[in-house]
Formats: C-alpha cells, sequence, structure tokens
C-alpha cells in the first residue's frame, strides 16, 4: 500500500478560474460608463457653446450688426433711442485689467501658502490650515462682494485717497481673496505628489531647503503649480457678483488701478434680466457670452500648449 505521508513529486495542475458571463459583461459596462463620462464632459461643453451661440446668432449675421465695431468700439449704449452702441473692447480690458491685478496678488501668496503647508509646518498647524483655506472657498462670491463695497472700498478712500473705493484695486484684491484657496490645494497637492526620493536624494546631496525647493520639488511639480495658477485664472475671469458690486460698473478704458471698470461676467449679469427677449440687446449679451467663452477657451489652450511644451523638454 503507499505510503499516505509522502507525496506524490508532480502534482496535477490546478484549473484557472474561468470568467463567466456576467463577470465579462460587468467589466465591459464599468469601461463603457466610463468612456461614457469621460467624452460627456466634451459633449455638455458643446451643448453650452452651441446654446450660446443659437442665442446669438440672429444678431450676428443681421446685416446692421457691424462684428469689428463689437470688438474695438468703447461705446457701450444698447438702450439708446438714437445711435445704439454695442462696444465692448472698454469691457474687455476691464476684465483683464481685474483678472492680471488679482493674480499678481494671489499667485505669490497662494503659492507661498501650498510651499508652507506642504514641506515647512507641523501636522496639526498644516490640518488647521487646510480648514482655513477650505472656509475660505466656501464663503459666497455675493458676501465676497458685499466686503469690498462695505469694507475694502473705505480703506481703499482712507488709504489711497482714490475718489471712489469701488475700482480696479477693489476688485483685484477680492478676485485674489478667492482665488487663492484653489491655487493653495492644487499647489499643495502637486508638491505632495513629488516622490519623497526626490527629497531624500537632494537632501544626501547637501542641498538645504530652500536648495531642495527650488532646484528640485518646484522643477518636479512645475505641471501642476501650472495648472494651479490657470484655475486661478479661470476663478477669476469667470466671477460675477464680486466684480459688480466691487468695480464700480463704469464703461472705461482704465488709466490707472484706482479707476472703476466694468467685467464681461458683470455685464451680461447686470443687464441680461432688463433686456427683452429676443431683442437685439438680448442677442448681444449673449455675443458677449460667446466672446468670454473664447477667451476662455484660449487661455486654457495656451496653458495646455504650455504644459505640453514643459513636458517635452
Amino acid at each position: 500500500m503507499p505510503n499516505p505521508a509522502v507525496r506524490p513529486i508532480c502534482s496535477p495542475p490546478t484549473p484557472a478560474p474561468t470568467r463567466g458571463f456576467l463577470s465579462l459583461w460587468g467589466e465591459a459596462g464599468i469601461e463603457f460608463v466610463i468612456r461614457a463620462s469621460g467624452f460627456s464632459a466634451i459633449v455638455f461643453v458643446l451643448a453650452i457653446f452651441f446654446f450660446i451661440f443659437r442665442e446669438a446668432a440672429p444678431v450676428l449675421f443681421s446685416g446692421s450688426f457691424k462684428l469689428g465695431e463689437f470688438l474695438t468700439s468703447i461705446q457701450w449704449y444698447p438702450t439708446s433711442m438714437s445711435n445704439v452702441r454695442y462696444g465692448t473692447l472698454a469691457l474687455t480690458v476691464g476684465t483683464f485689467s481685474v483678472t492680471a491685478l488679482a493674480m499678481v496678488i494671489a499667485v505669490p501668496f497662494g503659492l507661498g501658502v501650498a510651499v508652507f503647508i506642504s514641506e515647512f509646518c507641523g501636522p496639526k498647524l498644516r490640518e488647521a490650515l487646510k480648514i482655513i483655506i477650505e472656509l475660505l472657498a466656501a464663503i459666497p462670491s455675493v458676501v465676497w462682494g458685499f466686503i469690498g463695497l462695505t469694507v475694502m472700498s473705505r480703506l481703499i478712500v482712507k488709504y489711497t485717497g482714490a475718489p471712489v473705493g469701488v475700482n480696479i484695486l477693489n476688485g483685484g484684491i477680492i478676485l485674489a481673496l478667492m482665488s487663492i484657496p484653489i491655487i493653495v490645494s492644487i499647489g499643495e497637492d502637486a508638491l505632495k505628489a513629488v516622490p519623497d526620493s526626490y527629497r531624500e536624494a537632494g537632501l544626501a546631496m547637501g542641498a538645504t531647503r530652500w536648495q531642495l525647493l527650488h532646484r528640485v520639488l518646484f522643477p518636479a511639480a512645475k505641471n501642476g503649480l501650472l495648472a494651479a495658477v490657470l484655475l486661478g485664472v479661470g476663478r477669476a475671469i469667470g466671477e460675477t457678483m464680486a466684480v459688480l458690486m466691487a468695480t464700480g460698473h463704469a464703461v472705461q478704458i482704465p488709466h490707472s488701478i484706482l479707476d472703476s471698470v466694468r467685467t464681461l461676467t458683470a455685464n451680461i449679469a447686470a443687464e441680461l434680466g432688463e433686456a427683452p427677449a429676443d431683442s437685439d440687446h438680448y442677442r448681444v449679451l449673449f455675443l458677449t457670452g460667446v466672446l468670454l467663452f473664447s477667451i476662455t477657451f484660449a487661455v486654457n489652450l495656451t496653458a495646455d500648449l504650455v504644459i505640453r511644451g514643459i513636458r517635452k523638454r
């Protein structure tokens, strides 16, 4: 009789488990949902553009409307009884001026806070700062507008001698405070995504913490940091209520940061509710939305090309 304690040298191979029809169908369904979710973003963006362009098309292709005047004129008199003029150059310049000042303030502070949270502060302080930053991001834009209208305007008049406190400086500061939480959150995630081996290698070669930050972490996280800045730019360009209340709402080309301006978004929000449906004024406001959409698309496309160029290097 064979000894039961002795095991055979070669045992028959265990058959591989076969995937059933339901498991294959489940994987195909999950893959389909993921692909559909990815393509849905493109569909939604195209649908939004189609809706805005459809409303603006009647006035855009009418014989009396002049696209060159719309883009280059500073005269905005949509309700004039004798000479109606739709010029958005002053609105576009106002939008870029407020956004540029906001980014000049927000980018250094936002990236600095992101670096401090990621590399220099302890765990308890890090969690406390994250909570405060999230609370700043949760403040509604109309509340920021009230702060700019009632608090910042008085401080600007007091310390700068400006005739009015609602101007580019007021709007830039408010937009900077609104953009900083986004820049901090995305920037801190980008720095945390850098592998610890990079830090260890830099310290092993004798680099100081500032040299490590400048020579190692910033180059490794540059794509994420650039994305954080661009998200802040998008937040500033698309803001409506805060700039409507904090910039003075004056249609003019600014000559200093103490001048009042009107932005594209604020103009749409202020006049769309009063424009008669299907009127030229109504259509031109939607055309202004197309212009704003095109500006945002150009900013995002430029950012994507810059990121791709950085990656190739």
